[in-house]
């Protein structure tokens, strides 16, 4: 397993203007367990602002998962990166996060519901201190964070949206579906090779089963992590810029949406 080092000051490209956001390392617990998130915020922004909870891939905490919190956050949100895995716990790479991930998938899922819901617990008790419109609370996520997410929806959460970007959308217990509190939109790359169309139709299929406020918006030509950077393995998991750009201000679109009701 890997320690990372991220700053507390990160400098990023924002829609075309370079911001600086502060990055706060933060601890809290679920059941007993310690974990360790990043509250991300633009510096010098004042005044009550939604909060974000946000899922990142599978590698977890690290210097990308700040700037990808920092790229949702922009001057609108303050968002924390939620740990999944443990404090002591940060996988080194791709085969030891799958390994991490395929714990946290099997079974019934309840324990990944459990710590997810526990990043939200944390960040409605630092709303005060961060500014933070407690009626305005959503979440997103990404790649394996877009699963987490989308499990948080079906465990009945009370938040007011839940984004998920190019994550798997299967889940052993569909059923869980009629629990869903708030809209749900699913940003989703057309020739996505880990998420076959056959998990794209029963997603479909789950959610016409409930009374669930939805959206799926499929962008042609992008595959697995379109929003990401460092996603470089053509046809398979690679960024899409037009895509990414796109999904950002749907995301942007939907939560103005959901928080102005």
């Amino acid at each position: 397993m890997a320690t990372s080092s991220i700053p507390a000051t990160l400098a990023v490209q924002i829609r075309d203007s370079e911001k600086d956001f502060v990055v706060e390392s933060v601890t809290y617990e679920v059941e007993g367990k310690s974990f360790e998130g990043l509250l991300v915020r633009a510096a010098g922004v004042t005044g009550l602002r939604p909060g974000l909870v946000m899922v990142p891939n599978w590698l977890g905490l690290n210097r990308d998962a700040a700037e990808n919190a920092a790229q949702v956050a922009g001057e609108r949100y303050v968002v924390l990166v939620a740990d999944v895995y443990g404090k002591e716990t940060r996988p080194a790479n791709t085969e030891e996060a799958q390994e991490l991930t395929e714990q946290l998938r099997a079974g019934d899922r309840s324990l990944l519901r459990k710590r997810a819901q526990g990043a939200v617990d944390f960040l409605r008790t630092r709303a005060a201190e961060l500014t933070i419109n407690t009626e305005q609370l959503g979440a997103v996520g990404f790649c394996f964070g877009g699963c987490t997410i989308l499990e948080l929806a079906r465990s009945g959460s009370d938040l007011k949206g839940f984004v998920s970007f190019h994550g798997s959308l299967d889940t052993p217990q569909p059923a869980d579906a009629q629990n869903i509190k708030a809209p749900v939109l699913v940003l989703h790359g057309a020739d996505d090779p880990i998420v076959p169309q056959a998990q794209v139709d029963a997603f479909i299929t789950e959610m016409k089963a409930t009374k669930a406020d939805w959206q799926f918006v499929t962008y042609g030509g992008a595959v697995h992590s379109f929003t990401s950077p460092q996603a470089n393995v053509p046809g398979f998991a690679e960024y899409h810029p037009v895509a990414a750009e796109r999904a950002y201000k749907a995301m942007d679109d939907f939560f103005t949406e959901v928080f102005g009701r």
